[in-house]
């Protein structure tokens, strides 16, 4: 009886795995570890005919936690007024200056259309003024009789 040996692999333990990257991630420490490293994410739109570039889209996108934004000087957000709560109060004096405004601009055109009127006035009187006056000396002239 001849037995015949097979190569056979080395015994290992059974118990041992392979560990990747993604074994043993929840989707929390995969968002926990984008958020504190940060991730970028770039691209470029291009619509073209015949070589003639129409439209040209560039975008790019950061994805990071509050603090890891902060930590690379990244804080638009702080002084964006319609991101913070001094948005009320900054639309609020909004309207009130363009009550302002409007009351400002009703009153400068009701001093123009005064001062229109006050000018027309003026040349009427003044032009009644000249024609009364060219009349008047006309008489006095010949009612003189030279010496």
């Amino acid at each position: 009886m001849t037995s015949s040996i097979l190569p056979t692999r080395p015994q290992t333990n059974s118990n041992r795995a392979i560990t990747t990257s993604t074994q043993g991630s929840t989707l929390a420490d995969i968002l926990e570890r984008v958020l504190d490293k940060g991730i970028v994410i770039a691209g470029d739109i291009s619509v073209s005919i015949a070589s003639t570039e129409l439209l040209h889209i560039r975008i790019r996108l950061l994805i990071s936690s509050v603090d890891k934004a902060k930590e690379m000087g990244i804080n638009w957000w702080e002084n964006d007024p319609y991101l913070s709560s001094k948005s009320q109060a900054l639309i609020a004096e909004n309207q009130q200056l363009l009550a302002r405004l409007q009351n400002l601009e009703t009153e400068l055109l009701a001093l123009k259309s005064s001062t229109n009127n006050q000018l027309e006035l003026g040349a009427r009187e003044s032009n009644d003024y000249y024609q009364n006056n060219e009349g008047h000396s006309e008489h006095s002239g010949n009612s003189q009789s030279p010496q």
